[in-house]
């Protein structure tokens, strides 16, 4: 079985700012970390080769600097690491990101593509589908609990105040939530080879067959206007009264509010 598993390398967020004048993410002297939501996906493939023999391959979309989150990958167990990198790519919205990340797939064989739920410096969960809608193969979100049975996999499936359990054919594409599971740590030896035997190979625009116009800065319909943190909200009242006088006293607050 082939899994290739989606990695993005982001800021970590706890330590992250926002430039007070342009309102985007201040990333110089934060420390960089492989996602939470993909470092379970990675691990989710990890054991599956643990258990029933697979071939990982760990792909990640960024800047040249990314190579530190894929050689981690590699020090963890993955077998084969790849930087889909080039200055064409740059400017890309989740559209144009994912175009390129299905394009860079298409090289590759697969059973299995593993991303994580979603980013933490974006949250937006849409690159993960997006790559399954290009390729043309079924996709399941928010896994918490997966299971390989031959040709297909069952997944359960977190849904709002219940799960779904959901089995469906191979090849197809897996979003993971970081309660999947509990990533394991780089090993001496993992981190010894994947800094002196292991390579990480690279994807560039020339290596893809995709239009120009569907790539980066061009092919992104979407930007970010401006970001800002969330705004303190006061503290609530509490209320018990019976459900007509509920009711006029939620009315008179809404009036009061001009809301009504």
């Amino acid at each position: 079985m082939n899994i290739v598993v989606c990695i993005k390398q982001v800021p970590n967020t706890n330590e992250v700012k926002l430039d007070p004048v342009t309102g985007t993410l201040i990333r110089e002297g934060v420390p960089s970390i492989i996602n939470p939501d993909d470092k379970a996906g990675l691990e989710a493939a990890l054991r599956l080769k643990d258990d029933q023999g697979a071939h990982v391959t760990v792909l990640s979309m960024g800047p040249p600097q990314a190579d530190a989150a894929l050689r981690e990958a590699l020090a963890m167990g993955a077998d084969e690491a790849i930087l889909v990198t080039d200055r064409a790519f740059g400017g890309a919205d989740t559209l144009a990101t994912s175009t390129t990340i299905a394009a860079a797939v298409k090289t590759l064989p697969y059973d299995l593509i593993i991303t994580g739920r979603q980013a933490i410096d974006g949250d937006t969960a849409q690159v993960g589908p997006q790559i399954a809608e290009h390729l043309g193969i079924p996709n399941v979100s928010y896994a918490e609990e997966i299971k390989v049975e031959g040709d297909s996999i069952t997944v359960k499936r977190q849904y709002e105040d219940r799960y779904h359990i959901l089995k469906v054919k191979m090849p197809c594409l897996i979003t993971a939530l970081s309660e999947l599971n509990q990533p394991r740590y780089m090993t001496p030896g993992g981190i010894f080879d994947a800094y002196r035997s292991k390579e990480v190979k690279t994807i560039t625009r020339a290596d893809i067959a995709v239009d120009d116009a569907q790539i980066g800065l061009k092919g992104s319909p979407t930007r970010v206007a401006q970001t800002f943190t969330k705004s303190l909200k006061a503290a609530g009242q509490l209320v018990n009264l019976d459900p007509q006088e509920s009711a006029e006293y939620m009315l008179e607050k809404l009036r009061e509010k001009f809301i009504i």
